[in-house]
This record gives C-alpha cells, sequence and structure tokens, in this order.
C-alpha cells in the first residue's frame, strides 16, 4: 500500500509541475523540490538545457550530481532534430535507433562508447 501511495503522490505532483501558469516558486521550495521552472527546462531542446533537471519530485538530486540548469531564457520545447512521423513506436525508439546506427558505424570502441553513453550530439574529435 505504500508504494501504491507513493505513485499517487508522484503522479498527483507531475500534474502540477507540467504547467506553464506557474512561475517561480519560494526561494527554499526551488532549492529542494521540482518545480514548473525546473521541469519546463527538462523539456527544453535548447542548447543549455539538454540533459538536465531529471528530477521527479525532488530537485536536489539534480543540484547534488550536477544535471541542474535553473530557467533563465525562454524554454523552446521539442527535440534537437525534429522527427517526419507520428507513429507512437517510431517516436518511442527514434532516439535508440540513431545511437545504434552511430555505433555501427564507429570506427573505433572509444567513439562506438562516446555514441552510447556520451550526451546528445556527441562526435568523435575530428569529426
Amino acid at each position: 500500500w505504500m508504494i501504491l501511495l507513493q505513485q499517487s503522490v508522484s503522479l498527483l505532483y507531475q500534474f502540477f509541475i507540467h504547467t506553464e501558469r506557474v512561475g517561480k516558486l519560494w526561494r527554499p521550495i526551488e532549492f529542494v523540490m521540482n518545480t514548473p521552472s525546473h521541469h519546463r527546462v527538462h523539456h527544453g531542446s535548447n542548447d543549455q538545457y539538454l540533459d538536465t533537471n531529471y528530477g521527479g519530485i525532488l530537485i536536489i538530486w539534480d543540484r547534488l550530481f550536477g544535471s541542474f540548469e535553473p530557467e533563465g531564457e525562454r524554454v523552446v520545447y521539442g527535440l534537437t532534430k525534429n522527427i517526419k512521423t507520428f507513429n507512437p513506436m517510431r517516436v518511442a525508439t527514434h532516439e535508440y535507433a540513431g545511437i545504434w546506427r552511430d555505433v555501427r558505424a564507429a570506427g573505433s570502441w572509444r567513439a562506438r562508447w562516446g555514441h552510447t553513453f556520451r550526451g546528445p550530439g556527441w562526435s568523435p574529435e575530428g569529426a
């Protein structure tokens, strides 16, 4: 029952953080909790917002692990490169297919590792 309660609380909280109607909150809350401002950054395709703000309820983990980015400039939502399909399976798996293509075409094990574990847009030096 505790797990179901926690999942229910988390789901309800997700409704709150997926809004543009709420701006910044009180500073101590912004420091610990994931807020709508922090979560907008998570969905942004701006260069400085890529791979940031993963926290579901607590943002403190992003602060500890260096993946926190505060909302500065207006967030541009979407993908870094748009895809030309509405097929939900392709939408959900297109990035993994792209990584697989890059790994297969890589010329070294170092490049394969980089394509698999580095951030979006990574390429081997000189490429």
